[in-house]
């Protein structure tokens, strides 16, 4: 369900990146933005971001086609507080059917079964319940309301932190 991001991954990768509704509840300064083309985006993904421990960006992919349903991340790397973030988004047309709660606990249950993680934390935008469901489903617990956090935008965002 979790694997690489490859190049035939690109154009479900610019469906992910240029639709405004995928987009509303995401940082503005999200990795697949930053290139001006998916496949520059493909090409970079595995590079320095990943060498640097800045981000581990994975495809979540739909069971029986194996398409590009969307995109899971683990960011923000503490070592020497065995802490991580999670993150993920999805196209549109996968929404509703629990593959973001899949791909959740698929993280949650390597970080904590494989790793050496002790902390993993999530943040969505207040006004994201759909995401909310998503992380409550896979065990988070919100442990922050409200607080305002610098995610690109002009003005800073109102988000709910999570833990698991």
């Amino acid at each position: 369900m979790l694997n690489r991001v490859v190049d035939t991954d690109a154009d479900a990768l610019r469906d992910l990146i240029e639709n405004p509704l995928v987009q509303r509840y995401l940082p503005a300064y999200l990795f697949e933005k930053r290139a001006g083309d998916a496949r520059d985006t493909i090409s970079l993904l595995y590079g320095d971001l990943f060498q640097n421990k800045e981000s581990l960006i994975l495809a979540i992919r739909d069971k029986g086609t194996g398409e590009l349903a969307g995109l899971a991340e683990f960011y923000g790397l503490r070592d020497e507080l065995h802490k991580v973030s999670v993150g993920y988004r999805l196209r549109e047309r996968f929404w509703g059917r629990g593959l973001a709660t899949e791909a959740v606990r698929c993280m949650v249950g390597y970080l904590y079964g494989k790793t050496d993680i002790e902390i993993i934390t999530a943040s969505t935008m207040v006004e994201n319940e759909a995401s909310a469901r998503v992380l409550e489903k896979a065990g988070f617990i919100r442990t922050a309301h409200g607080v305002e956090e610098d995610w690109g935008f002009a003005e800073p965002t109102l988000v709910d932190k999570w833990f698991c």
